[in-house]
């Protein structure tokens, strides 16, 4: 029984270094990447159209609103400077006038900022579409084992992003 054991040990333990010497030989023929998702949404020639397209979809409203704030500090620094000559009543209406107008501008704000928002998830996630794509491509075409897209650190030696950002470019144009 003592043979036994001390035999199944030393199979044990020569099985384990054959195991760290695979998986050394196995991570030694492991190709493996990185892309920064941020870079290539804030770099790539996609991301920086679907940037200006939403400018310009947004500006026009935009403007309204900057007008509408402005207008709204103009009615209260006309009540300021006039609430001393003014009669009671005309001050409460004032002031209900100025409360009603604030509310509608934070109303509009935050429906702005509500649609805003959802048009930027909607063209980014296009440019990600087209971003996963391409790495897919890179990937197949380099004989890549995996690519991260997000890590709490990544080497420089195995970040792609360059390439995924010059392959989007390449197809933007």
């Amino acid at each position: 029984m003592a043979f036994a054991v001390s035999v199944s040990r030393s199979v044990v333990l020569a099985c384990a270094i054959s195991v760290a010497g695979l998986g050394s030989a196995v991570a030694a023929d492991t190709k493996v990447g990185f892309v920064s998702t941020e870079r290539v949404l804030r770099e790539s020639n996609p991301a920086k159209a679907a940037q200006k397209k939403l400018e310009q979809e947004f500006a026009k409203r935009e403007k309204e609103l900057q007008e509408a704030s402005a207008r709204l500090r103009g009615m209260v620094e006309k009540l300021e400077r006039d609430a001393p000559v003014m009669s009671e009543a005309d001050r409460g209406k004032r002031q209900r006038e100025i409360s009603d107008t604030e509310r509608d501008l934070q109303r509009r704000q935050r429906e702005f900022r509500e649609d805003l928002n959802q048009r930027r998830n909607e063209e980014l996630a296009q440019v990600v579409e087209r971003a996963n794509k391409a790495i897919r491509q890179i990937a197949e075409a380099e004989k890549y084992d995996i690519i991260f897209q997000e890590a709490v650190f990544a080497s420089p030696r195995i970040d792609i992003t360059e390439k995924v950002v010059r392959a989007l470019n390449a197809q933007s144009k």
